[in-house]
């Protein structure tokens, strides 16, 4: 005789996160350390040579951490008004930062002295970057030009004046120094040849451009303005190839991790996204206490540093035990020693697996007493999917009707409860529907006689079958909205027009939404 088979209620759990290496790996972040500063933190930059500190400018300083010990070493503080971008060379030996006033400071972070003074802006500098020869600074200022300033000489070799507003992004191709991108708050991304002394492209993000960045072979760069990211092939007349939009307000920073295979943005909501560079799609989100204004990523992804809009900043520093050894799957924790004994054969013994006591009740075709045990507060309250399995059992043996006829007050008390708090669970929706229908059926001969808290929970049910009722019409609305909406947007050339046709089409869709509402009240 075969053994009774027990009910699957695994189908019934919730989905739960689906864990990846990148959600295992950023997960290895440690607790965050916060430090206050006074004021926004403009600008975080990490120095490319080891010990890889880095500098945070804000108020009217550039500090330089240690990332480990999360103190300052250095303080540049030779600015009268604030201070904007500073940024380390790539060799890690200068640094230069912008300001209020318009100029652009080269220091050398491990005197703290001031080399070079660059004169020629009439607003402030938020942003400036060396190229890849070393030997040369662009800066990008509220004055909106964009000049190329020479280092040796300390005089301005060029000055683009293409932006109509104040420019806050700036770009070098890594792959080359005579390539230069400039995003400005009229929303125009302009990149410049300074061999041509020219604008080579012209583009248009949409939105005030407050970040630009390339990826580490120049082909590729990203714009970051509203709550959108553009994709651009640079080398393709500057063609749009992507728009990620998963912020829901201003993206204000962007930076590169995993050497260069992944792509992290810092928004006002709070939020860090990190995207697979290969598809562009989120692997991980980092939270944090406020709105994030700049954001720093060491080489090896050893350090994460947030600046947020209050002064605090955010130092996680990645913690990687290498030395580690997982213990494998299945070995008792006290087992010390094992021993292998030969034998000529193994007898295995089937046992009959334990049955928990609805299984039972099934199985002797006792359905009102399993429904009872299945309806206790503690299956109610923390394993619903049994009750709910249960349920669909009783109506697949077309015994739900017997088990809920002849019913004491309370429990259908205790059954009303339970089907008002689930029907709107997606996955319990279709069993608890059925359930309901077979409670009507079995008492709509009696309902005259419900007085009194039972009679208020056949109302509060019928309520909220209404609800729901009403919820599916606005969503069947909303879905016809956008099906019109993309319909005639794909024909339309203009805004009128869609206006136009929007209006026009307003009584059918109203029409044709109460058709439906119809059908789902028959159901």
């Amino acid at each position: 005789m075969s053994n009774f088979k027990s009910l699957n209620t695994k189908k019934y759990l919730k989905t739960g996160k689906i864990v990846t290496r990148d959600t295992v790996y950023w997960k290895q972040l440690s607790v965050p350390t916060l430090v206050k500063e006074f004021g926004a933190i403009d600008y975080v930059d990490f120095n490319p040579i080891e010990p890889h500190y880095f500098a945070v400018t804000c108020s009217v300083r550039v500090q330089i951490y240690n990332p480990i010990t999360k103190l300052v070493v250095k303080n540049l503080s030779r600015f009268q008004e604030t201070a904007y971008g500073g940024t380390f060379r790539q060799d890690g030996r200068l640094l230069v930062a912008g300001d209020e006033q318009g100029f652009v400071k080269l220091f050398d972070p491990s005197s703290k002295n001031v080399l070079r003074l660059f004169k020629g802006h009439k607003g402030p500098v938020h942003r400036a970057q060396f190229t890849q020869d070393l030997l040369r600074i662009a800066s990008f200022s509220d004055d909106r030009s964009v000049k190329l300033w020479d280092i040796a000489t300390e005089k301005a070799a060029l000055s683009f004046e293409e932006h109509e507003d104040y420019i806050r992004a700036g770009a070098i191709n890594p792959m080359s120094p005579d390539t230069i991108l400039s995003g400005g708050y009229d929303g125009k991304i302009k990149m410049y040849d300074t061999r041509t002394q020219q604008v080579s492209y012209s583009i248009d993000h949409g939105s005030p451009v407050e970040s630009l960045l390339f990826l580490p072979t120049g082909g590729i760069f990203i714009s970051a303005g509203g709550t959108e990211m553009r994709v651009w092939d640079a080398f393709a007349g500057c063609r749009l190839l992507t728009k990620i939009s998963q912020h829901h307000k201003t993206i204000t920073s962007l930076r590169l991790g995993s050497n260069g295979k992944r792509l992290l943005s810092g928004s006002l909501d709070r939020h860090v996204k990190i995207y697979d560079v290969a598809t562009y799609q989120t692997v991980h989100t980092l939270d944090f206490p406020n709105a994030v204004l700049s954001l720093g990523v060491a080489p090896g992804d050893q350090t994460v540093v947030a600046g947020m809009v209050d002064g605090l900043i955010s130092i996680q520093n990645m913690e990687i035990d290498r030395n580690k050894k997982e213990k494998p799957i299945g070995e008792h924790r006290n087992q010390r020693h094992t021993t292998s004994v030969e034998v000529d054969h193994k007898i295995r013994v089937n046992t009959a697996p334990k049955l928990a006591k609805y299984d039972n009740l099934l199985r002797k075709y006792e359905y009102v007493k399993c429904l009872d045990i299945v309806m206790t507060p503690h299956f109610i309250r923390s394993s619903p999917e049994v009750t709910i399995t249960v349920m669909q059992e009783l109506i697949h043996r077309k015994g739900l009707h017997r088990s809920l006829s002849g019913r004491s007050h309370e429990f259908l008390s205790r059954l009303i409860s339970f089907i008002c708090r689930f029907i709107g669970e997606h996955r319990f929706t279709r069993v608890m529907i059925d359930v309901a229908t077979t409670l009507l059926d079995v008492y709509a001969a009696t309902f005259h006689e419900f007085t009194g808290e039972l009679g208020k929970d056949f109302i509060r049910l019928a309520g909220v079958l209404r609800r729901e009722v009403k919820l599916t019409y606005d969503l069947l609305a909303l879905q016809g909205c956008l099906e019109l909406l993309e319909t005639v947007a794909a024909g339309a050339e203009n805004k009128d027009e869609l206006i136009r046709f929007v209006k026009d089409d307003t009584d059918q869709l109203k029409q044709s939404a109460q058709a439906k509402e119809s059908s789902i009240l028959t159901v």
